[in-house]
């Protein structure tokens, strides 16, 4: 049996570029020693990945907003004349509503009070219930196959890798065939996938289109409950960020083998001395990512990125 999976994802990604279900935002106050709120202050937000930054002022209340934030690492700050500078930096994961509420300090611009690191962040802004998976434990736990879908069971109230009904094995076939997950307890087939925001739901049984490798992966939420506007199907949701290119170039090349060769010779019950049974797998690919590069033409650092990622899948166990 033969199957492969491409993956390319071009991600000439502007900061606008994702959709709703993946994006998150940054929103605050911001307050004088007072207590005051301040309004017009200048606030920008810029990318640490990319460099691409955005710019804002508070409203008369001393709020600002930065919507439709592609997951990563960000730095936010805030100038003020007759204050001194305020700069935080945070990882906007996602679908989340980040808080960072700005407290001023008397002092000139010229001096800066930069958090470096913050503990997690509260979710004040929404009631969504959900759990997301970042890329750490999606690269670093084991997953058989290589399927990220297992890392779901992370999530409380999951129940994973039961059985299929049998017309789901009927008419899917390949890895979709056993492909089971449950949220609250409802039924297997009442999930929602998206990639980036776009459809990946299969309209037969509510399974997955496509499965990206995890090379592809930046993180994923598992939402359980009181969703968004953009949500109304299912009974769980399941939304899927992918890397995007930054300004240093980024690259892998994997192979995972099983083999018979170095299995051992399964136990002999019967006194027949049975042979090993046939069995190869492979899956290989690589993933590579950066800025857009053309020599002598064009240098799109800070401007224009890519990400691309193969991964193919080699299953075969008769001769």
């Amino acid at each position: 049996m033969r199957s492969g999976k491409l993956l390319l994802c071009l991600a000439l990604l502007v900061p606008y570029s994702a959709s709703a279900q993946t994006v998150g935002e940054i929103v605050g106050e911001v307050r004088d020693p007072t207590g005051a709120v301040v309004p017009n202050a200048p606030v920008t937000v810029m990318n640490q990945s990319t460099n691409a930054g955005r710019a804002t002022r508070t409203n008369e209340a001393g709020l600002y907003v930065f919507p439709a934030l592609p997951p990563g690492p960000y730095t936010l700050r805030v100038e003020v004349a007759g204050f001194r500078a305020q700069t935080r930096n945070l990882r906007l994961e996602v679908q989340q509503s980040a808080r960072i509420d700005i407290t001023l300090e008397v002092g000139p611009v010229s001096e800066a009070i930069e958090v470096a690191a913050a503990a997690a962040l509260m979710a004040t802004e929404n009631a969504t219930v959900g759990t997301v998976i970042e890329n750490r434990r999606i690269v670093e736990l084991p997953l058989n196959g290589r399927n990220f879908l297992q890392l779901v069971a992370l999530s409380p109230n999951v129940t994973y890798g039961f059985a299929t009904p049998g017309q789901v094995s009927g008419r899917q076939g390949g890895t979709r065939a056993g492909q089971n997950i449950s949220l609250m307890g409802m039924r297997g087939t009442w999930n929602r996938y998206t990639l980036d925001g776009i459809e990946n739901t299969d309209v037969n049984f509510n399974l997955y289109v496509l499965l990206p490798s995890i090379d592809a992966l930046q993180e994923f939420k598992v939402q359980s409950g009181i969703y968004p506007a953009e949500f109304g199907r299912a009974a769980s949701q399941i939304n899927v960020s992918t890397k995007s290119g930054g300004n240093q170039y980024h690259g892998a090349l994997f192979e995972f083998l099983r083999n018979d060769k170095v299995d051992a010779r399964p136990y002999d019950f019967l006194g027949r001395n049975p042979a090993k049974t046939p069995f190869r797998w492979n899956q290989y690919g690589f993933t590579l990512g950066g800025p857009v590069w053309v020599p002598k033409l064009f240098n799109g650092k800070n401007k224009l990125f890519f990400m691309a990622n193969y991964e193919g899948y080699r299953d075969r166990k008769m001769f």
